[in-house]
């Protein structure tokens, strides 16, 4: 072959192959066309926005009237209305039904007890004698001594049997006198400045349930004592009731503390968020409204609000956990 006929044959070969890429490059072409094509029909809506088809314009026509975009419902609440009133702060402590006056009845001289002629509950007047102590010695005999009743009263203790040998200092009976009772208690050391003479207290007694008595400070101690902290009161009762009886336990509802006028709401109302007070109000749009509150005194129904609050608004006392600030909500009985 000559080297016209080669280069011919070249030439002829070389178009060959251009043509069939050209062919390939068109087919791949098409099918890619063809494809974008039939993503672009069968894409589907976002969540929430208007069928496959539908214009913006066209979803905007069919939103309801009112309708807020991502609107929550309105949630159930119940309301009550920040009012002003009393509100008490109140300790409770454990006590002692104890008479007013209790008074050791002491021999005169060191001997034996000879004679008791009382017992625990006998009444006794003041003068009269109520037991003998014989201060003889070995080797030395002596009259007996009487032992007498310092205070008219009843006998409430009686530490010392006959046969027992005494000292000057040897209570031989406690007489007391069970007309006056009061309540002993001991308030710990961080009440101990709020408690004064005047306060009052509510008593109630283990062996009358359900009752309660009024009573009053009527004695503080002036120290502490060093080893429990705590400051000793007695309180008198208003009213003396047959039913009370020294010894009985009793359990004292002392309040410290009280203001009147206040602006005061229920316990339940206020929720503590990241070390602060708030509470919600129902606004004229019925809306919830955050509010920070700053308390003052507390009660086991009610807490007083120093501001964050005005009277005559309407706090949230139910479904106020589930709020947020601006929520819509509905009120309910």
């Amino acid at each position: 072959m000559n080297s016209k006929t080669r280069s011919k044959v070249t030439r002829i070969v070389t178009g060959g192959i251009i043509g069939l890429i050209l062919v390939f490059a068109g087919l791949i072409g098409i099918t890619y066309v063809g494809k974008q094509h039939a993503v672009s029909g069968n894409r589907a809506a976002p969540p929430g926005g208007p069928p496959s088809g539908q214009s913006r314009g066209a979803q905007a026509g069919n939103r309801g009237p009112g309708t807020r975009s991502g609107e929550r419902n309105a949630i159930a609440v119940r309301v009550e209305e920040v009012r002003l009133g009393t509100i008490e702060n109140k300790v409770v402590i454990n006590g002692d039904v104890l008479p007013r006056t209790q008074v050791p009845i002491y021999p005169t001289v060191a001997g034996k007890l000879t004679e008791a002629r009382l017992q625990v509950g006998d009444r006794v007047q003041q003068g009269a004698t109520v037991a003998m102590v014989d201060p003889s010695r070995p080797g030395e005999i002596y009259s007996q001594s009487p032992v007498l009743s310092p205070i008219s009263g009843t006998i409430i203790q009686a530490p010392v049997q006959p046969g027992d040998t005494l000292t000057s200092q040897t209570p031989v009976y406690v007489v007391g006198d069970l007309s006056r009772l009061l309540v002993e208690t001991f308030v710990p050391e961080r009440f101990s400045n709020a408690a004064r003479q005047g306060l009052s207290a509510a008593v109630s007694l283990e062996a009358l349930p359900g009752e309660l008595f009024d009573t009053i400070v009527d004695e503080v101690s002036p120290v502490l004592d060093t080893a429990s902290r705590t400051l000793k009161i007695r309180l008198r009762f208003t009213r003396q009731d047959p039913r009370i009886r020294a010894g009985m336990f009793a359990m004292v509802n002392l309040v410290t503390h009280t203001r009147q006028d206040v602006p005061v709401i229920p316990r339940e109302a206020v929720i503590n968020t990241y070390d602060s007070w708030i509470a919600f109000v129902v606004t004229d749009q019925q809306r919830a409204q955050r509010r920070e509150l700053h308390l003052g005194l507390e009660s086991e129904q009610a807490i007083e609000i120093l501001s964050g609050l005005e009277p005559g608004e309407w706090v949230v006392t139910g479904g106020q956990n589930f709020l947020s600030d601006n929520d819509p909500v509905r009120v309910v009985q």
